[in-house]
């Protein structure tokens, strides 16, 4: 007799065979970024165009008995288009990870830039209540011209009562 599955409403039914995440995403994103970053050097260039050219020379010139992949060179073709096929994805997550980096950085320098402008326009409303409140600040010429009307005043009050 065939077992019939209950169904709960409150739970989502699984459809097929369900696998679990068994690698860490962080660990194949580094090696992923650093596969690119030698793919994309002027090293790996010149290395593969090194194996191409040896692998053609002695497929072409080298002894008959020993040449492992005559013209047109299928197994050659083979291997590039595997290393190829590794690459691609390699590179295009190496891309998608900068891309979330860039992101983050991006959210970074806006906030700070938000932080700044903040800053700026606080100093700013500071500076400009400081050269108000300057403004109401007695100034030592405008003292000195007090003081010298006073002791005017002095004086000819003096004289008046001398």
């Amino acid at each position: 007799m065939k077992k019939i599955r209950s169904t709960r409403l409150d739970q989502p039914r699984s459809r097929g065979l369900q696998f679990k995440n068994v690698y860490d995403s962080e660990r194949f994103g580094l090696v992923s970024e650093r596969v690119a970053r030698q793919i994309g050097s002027w090293r790996f260039i010149a290395l593969m165009t090194v194996f191409v050219v040896a692998w053609i020379s002695w497929n072409t010139l080298g002894p008959l008995q020993y040449r492992a992949d005559p013209w047109p060179f299928l197994a050659l073709t083979l291997m590039l288009s595997l290393q190829a096929s590794y690459a691609a994805p390699l590179i295009l997550l190496a891309q998608n990870r900068q891309t979330d980096r860039d992101r983050v950085q991006g959210a970074q320098d806006r906030n700070q830039a938000n932080r700044l402008l903040a800053d700026t326009e606080f100093l700013a409303r500071e500076l400009a209540d400081l050269r108000i409140a300057l403004n109401d600040v007695a100034t030592r010429d405008y003292i000195k011209s007090e003081l010298r009307d006073l002791i005017e005043e002095l004086q000819i009050n003096q004289d008046k009562k001398n």
